[in-house]
């Protein structure tokens, strides 16, 4: 049985759709965390879907929310303080996201100039398009 050990202060991501929780790991860049542990759970067992992934963080730490709804808008995240669930944040698709996706068009601007913030703006919140 695997055991992972419960956090006393940090931040738990659950209900990450099975399979994105590695892609959320790196654009969180969480494997620049030196001092906090970080485990990430795949395949958890879940009665509501089935299957899902689980980030625990063992640090106070300042979670993207922009990220994690691009990524996965059904996650939640679990603030804990002293072992217990002090708050829980549902996250929703962002309007607006700011350095998390790059230009794919060569000719586009950003592309050229790469001081340049790449900026994607939500048009369709039913089709999740940028």
């Amino acid at each position: 049985m695997l055991n992972i050990d419960e956090i006393m202060n940090g931040v738990v991501i659950d209900h990450i759709t099975a399979g994105t929780g590695l892609s959320l790991y790196h654009l969180l860049e969480l494997e620049k965390l030196n001092e906090a542990s970080v485990a990430l759970l795949q395949n958890v067992r879940s009665q509501k879907s089935g299957k899902k992934d689980i980030i625990k963080i063992d640090s106070d730490f300042d979670v993207d929310t922009d990220i994690l709804g691009f990524v996965d808008p059904d996650v939640t995240v679990n603030i804990i303080k002293d072992g217990q669930i002090k708050e829980k944040k549902t996250i929703e698709l962002p309007q607006e996201l700011t350095n998390v996706l790059k230009c794919k068009n060569p000719r586009c601007i950003s592309s050229t100039e790469q001081e340049l913030p790449h900026i994607f703006y939500l048009d369709d919140k039913d089709h999740e398009v940028y």
